[in-house]
Parts: C-alpha cells; sequence; structure tokens
C-alpha cells in the first residue's frame, strides 16, 4: 500500500539518473516544487538541455557511478531505459535510504501521484491520485475533481482562522445571469468570508450562498445609494484588515465605469492583497443579446462606451461608429441631443435594452429625434444600456427587418 504524503524538496538535492524524455518529464515537475536538480546522463535530450543551458538544472555528462553519486540526495529519480542501471540506482537508493522514483510502480519507494491545483484565494489546494501502474486513470481522476472545485459548487472557505490580513477580490458579475459568471469568479466566491454586493450583481449566485457567509448589499439605483462610494472603499478595508476574504461582486465588468480602479487604489493604499476578476461587460454583451454587435464589417468598425450620467463627449458623428451609454436612461434626451448637435444625424437609429439576459428582457427602437418620447411611452427603465449607431438595424427585433415589416 502507497501512504500519501507531501514531501518538501523545496532547495534540497535531488539527483535524476538518466537523460531521456522520461526524466525529463519528472525533473520538470521536481523543479516547479524547488529541487535542485542533477541530472546524471552521458546526454541529455532537447528539453533537458534547454534546463542545463539556462542553469537550472545541473549536468554531470557521463554514466552512473554508483552510491557516490547519490550523496546528500533527498530523492532519486531514474529513467535511464537501461534495467540494468535502473536496479543498481535503485539498490543503491535502498541501501542509503534514499526514496526513489523508478520507471515502474512495483519497483519504486517513491511515487509522484497525478496532480491538479486550484487557488482558493489565499490557500492553494493541491489534488493529487495515485492508481498503481495506471497513471492515466489518476490523471482523468484529478483532472475531474479538480474541475468540481474550480466551479465553486463546493465550500472552499478556511476552517482555521486567518493570521494577518485577508485579501479583496474584485468580481465582475457580468450583466446579472448566472450562466455569464467566470469560473474564476465562481471559485472566489466558494472561499469569501464577505460578499459585497452591487444592486445588478448576478442574485442567483449570492442567494445560494451558504448562510455562513456574510452578505453586505451595497447597490446603488438611480437617485439612491445605500453606501458612498468612500464608504464601499472603506468597508472592504475594514473587512480585509480584519483578516476576512473579501469579495466586492459588480454588474458588468469592475473596470468598465464600475470604479474597480478607485477601490483597488483604497486596498493597496492599506497593503491589502487584491486581484481583479474581468466580467462580461454589459456594454457588450447586452446589446448581443438582442442581436447587436457593436461593430461589424461594412456598417461599423469601432465604438465607444460613456457613462450616461453626465455630458456625451465628443465621439465621431458618423452612424459608422457606435456610441454605448450605460446608465443612460435619466439623461436619454439631453444625451440624443448633444449627439445630434455634435453632428450625427437625428434619424441615426437607437436601441434601449433592459434587463439584459435576465427574463423581462426588452428592447425598444427609435432614432436619435425620437428615442426619449418613445422610450417614455413604454416605460422604460434601468437597468438598460443605450446602443446609438448603424449596427442597431441588425438587430433580428428591429422594425426595419423583413420579419417585422408591415404586411
Amino acid at each position: 500500500m502507497t501512504l500519501p504524503v507531501g514531501l518538501d524538496v523545496t532547495a534540497r538535492r535531488v539527483v535524476a539518473v538518466g537523460g531521456g524524455p522520461a526524466s525529463a518529464s519528472g525533473v520538470s515537475t521536481l523543479l516547479a516544487a524547488g529541487a535542485l536538480v542533477e541530472v546524471v546522463a552521458p546526454y541529455v535530450c532537447e528539453e533537458l538541455a534547454v534546463l542545463v543551458a539556462s542553469g537550472e538544472v545541473a549536468w554531470a555528462p557521463r554514466d552512473y557511478e554508483g552510491r557516490r553519486d547519490l550523496d546528500g540526495a533527498w530523492l532519486v529519480q531514474t529513467a535511464t531505459g537501461d534495467r540494468e542501471v535502473d536496479d543498481m540506482v535503485r539498490a543503491d537508493a535502498l541501501e542509503l535510504r534514499v526514496w526513489c522514483l523508478a520507471p515502474t510502480a512495483a519497483d519504486a519507494s517513491a511515487h509522484l501521484p497525478a496532480t491538479t491545483s486550484v487557488a482558493a484565494g489565499d490557500v492553494t489546494l493541491t489534488v493529487a491520485a495515485h492508481a498503481g501502474s495506471d497513471h492515466a486513470l489518476a490523471t482523468a481522476v484529478v483532472r475531474e475533481v479538480g474541475a468540481v472545485l474550480a466551479s465553486g459548487s463546493i465550500d472552499l472557505r478556511r476552517r482555521t482562522r486567518r493570521t494577518g490580513s485577508g485579501w479583496v477580490a474584485l468580481v465582475g458579475g457580468g450583466p446579472g445571469a448566472d450562466g455569464l459568471l467566470t469560473t474564476r469568479a465562481r471559485e472566489l466566491l466558494s472561499v469569501a468570508d464577505v460578499v459585497v454586493v452591487d444592486r445588478l450583481a448576478p442574485r442567483g449566485v449570492v442567494d445560494r450562498l451558504p448562510t455562513n457567509v456574510r452578505v453586505v448589499d451595497v447597490g446603488k439605483a438611480p437617485g439612491r445609494h445605500t453606501l458612498p462610494q468612500e464608504e464601499i472603499n472603506a468597508l472592504l478595508v475594514e473587512e480585509a484588515l480584519a483578516g476576512r476574504a473579501v469579495v466586492r461582486l459588480k454588474g458588468g465588468d469592475p473596470y468598465v465605469l464600475g470604479r474597480g480602479g478607485e477601490e483597488r487604489q483604497a486596498c493597496e493604499a492599506h497593503g491589502i492583497p487584491v486581484e481583479v476578476v474581468p466580467g462580461v461587460t454589459s456594454a457588450i454583451a447586452v446589446p448581443a443579446g438582442v442581436g447587436i454587435p457593436l461593430t461589424h464589417r461594412g456598417v461599423a468598425r469601432g465604438f465607444t462606451v460613456v457613462t450616461g450620467h453626465e455630458d456625451v463627449p465628443a465621439v465621431p458623428a458618423g452612424g459608422d461608429h457606435t456610441v454605448v451609454l450605460l446608465m443612460g436612461v435619466g439623461r436619454l434626451a439631453l444625451s440624443a441631443r448633444a449627439l445630434v448637435d455634435a453632428g450625427r444625424s437625428p434619424t441615426c437609429p437607437v436601441a434601449v435594452v433592459e434587463r439584459g439576459f435576465l427574463p423581462g428582457q426588452r428592447a425598444t427602437f427609435g432614432t436619435l429625434a425620437d428615442i426619449a418620447e418613445t422610450a417614455r411611452a413604454v416605460g422604460v427603465e434601468n437597468p438598460a444600456v443605450v446602443v446609438v449607431g448603424d449596427v442597431v438595424r441588425l438587430s433580428p427585433l428591429h422594425p426595419g427587418q423583413p420579419s417585422h415589416a408591415p404586411p
């Protein structure tokens, strides 16, 4: 029976006897674990030659010369392809009480299992499997287990108290649909102690968090801020300094009109580690949800994303340059007038897409001349994304499409 034990080879001498590809595979694993590797072989394959040339591996260019080659070694790997030599190395290692990795499991006193690692916040989980001589089976097992851990479906929160400060992850949640959350976002949510959530973040994911996770709602609606931005920054800092793992879950992408940069700077000013996880930005995803590409060959070759809370900045005036307004419903009339005043045609098509990828998604179409009145008439509300440009006509929902032509 093999006893699964973690072996720390950091800065410790490990000898690899053999210079072929079979030896190179094990050497790469040992180097990744921090070992000081010396290869003993009359020749080395190309992969090992690169490591020797870079100074990562020492090389004794000769045949194995017996037990003196193992002096001071903590571990030896033999993979020469010559059964007689491998048996000699294994016997010497046994006599010297040095653990030995050998070509076959039956001959080895130590084994390299198949492994995979999952980053669980500030802890790295290593999954290892050993299946005797069936390394392919062990590899398949760790791959599947690793995928389950990375999915966020298992609670990976620490069971022991963290010493020192915690960390903050600024996570983009996408337009709000659970399916558009990234794998890394799910991993971090599975280890978070505190989740500071926006109004437009994916609520289904939040609702399924374990009861021991503290959820702080700092959602901002038009005219109503649960917490000012400065207090949100202070909250992230306070929780992390208390040793907690903090996920700041935002709608869209934290760096696209999401104030993620401000929050990162506030945390880093206190020495708190910060990870930024990009999200599927609503500026691109929500128009795509109703069939509007922001660029299209022969129609539009660029786009600009701006906030609808402020005056529209100078942008190209032609309909072949798409303009996306986020948080733009309240000032839609002012923004439309500003674009016309800047040279864009009043007949330039516009779409307002509400609740992208969520139940109740709706697209309202018009032109710069009439979109504000049309939106008002049908009761358009936030959250919504406004798209201005000729690409709007490409939506299969646009009234100008053949399927929407009058009889």
